[in-house]
């Protein structure tokens, strides 16, 4: 496949956790070794996805689907392997992630921003539009040591769409806020998978994926088990 016409790749792609069973004294420091085990999360994961697709991660809870998407997106890096990414590419997995709580809304709208690759001018010219989405009236203009929870998430959730990203990374999850935004933000997600942009996403709810995406990776002990098209995938998951 020719590079220019891939938005991502993975080569070799591992990541390890370890885990800390008990809490370890200054003695046992000295002495001995607390116990560790260790988890493998993704273990020599090798993917290639073309511009324009729209590819569905499944599998079983534990099988290494949100740490693939994490490790694509950058939130997570592997213990060993190579990622590639082409175009600009927003998660919408951790929204309310790099918000700082003392400054005010408008203030984080624009350092989010700037992660995400737009410029103060861009940032400028979809502030209103940022505003109105996130619909969180005067809030915006107030430090975010007093939102809620829900407030976090739709702004970050408005800041990343207006970023009008190459590449989507989504978790089935992703719905926020009340009732209404719920509906605005599930509508505005199925724009993007109408449009020409490259978009992933795990979810466990098979129709949604089988209707909406035209690939899907089955994962299973942090591998990929098969991947292909979406209704031969799907339909040999569910004979497992």
């Amino acid at each position: 496949m020719k590079q220019n016409n891939l938005a991502v790749k993975l080569v070799n792609i591992s990541k390890i956790y370890q885990l800390h069973h008990e809490k370890p004294t200054l003695i046992e420091n000295i002495f001995r070794k607390n116990s560790r085990e260790k988890f493998v999360a993704l273990n020599n994961v090798n993917l290639e996805i073309e511009k324009g697709d729209k590819v569905g991660i499944i599998g079983p809870n534990g099988s290494g689907k949100t740490t693939l998407l994490k490790i694509i997106s950058g939130i997570a890096t592997p213990n060993q392997g190579k990622v590639q990414t082409w175009g600009k590419l927003v998660s919408l997995i951790d929204l309310s992630a790099g918000f700082h709580p003392e400054l005010t809304g408008i203030e984080n709208v624009y350092q989010n921003a700037m992660l995400l690759g737009m410029n103060r001018m861009e940032t400028k010219n979809k502030l209103r539009e940022i505003a109105d989405f996130a619909d969180i009236g005067g809030f915006f203009d107030a430090p975010m040591y007093t939102y809620s929870d829900g407030m976090k998430l739709r702004l970050g959730f408005s800041v990343a769409i207006a970023a009008e990203p190459d590449v989507l990374i989504l978790d089935e999850g992703v719905a926020v806020g009340d009732e209404n935004f719920q509906k605005k933000s599930s509508d505005k997600i199925e724009e993007f998978f109408k449009q020409r942009k490259t978009v992933i996403v795990v979810s466990h709810w098979l129709a949604y994926v089988g209707k909406n995406c035209q690939r899907v990776i089955w994962m299973e002990d942090s591998k990929i088990k098969m991947i292909g098209g979406a209704d031969r995938v799907i339909r040999m998951y569910q004979r497992r």
